[in-house]
């Protein structure tokens, strides 16, 4: 990856990580601030929600597909199965949105 914006975490607020990651790969790592640190602006509003969406994602993920209980063996089975939990996401966020027209995120909707 190269020349793009990533969406960091609160975690990901060292200067020096941002300036290395700009200077050697022309990424700019944009972290939303806390209110109480210096230069505090909030974040736009586009790179909210769309850190929503991925927040609730993870967390549907983690809750409803238990994806870090994993009982693998080996790493090809550790891939299989979270691919498999990922896929049962994007089937019922596709059902949900072209079948049943409602919203993408309503995963424990009855679907019968």
């Amino acid at each position: 990856m190269s020349d793009c914006v990533l969406l960091g975490d609160r975690g990901y607020l060292s200067e020096s990580i941002q300036l290395n990651l700009f200077h050697s790969v022309n990424i700019k790592l944009e972290t939303p601030k806390r209110m109480n640190q210096l230069n505090y602006k909030p974040q736009a509003y586009v790179f909210r929600k769309y850190r929503k969406r991925i927040e609730t994602l993870f967390s549907q993920l983690c809750g409803h597909f238990l994806i870090r209980r994993n009982y693998a063996k080996t790493f090809e089975g550790f891939k299989t199965r979270i691919l498999a939990k990922i896929t049962a996401l994007t089937l019922v966020q596709y059902i949900n949105k072209f079948i049943f027209d409602s919203p993408i995120n309503n995963i424990k909707n009855q679907l019968i």
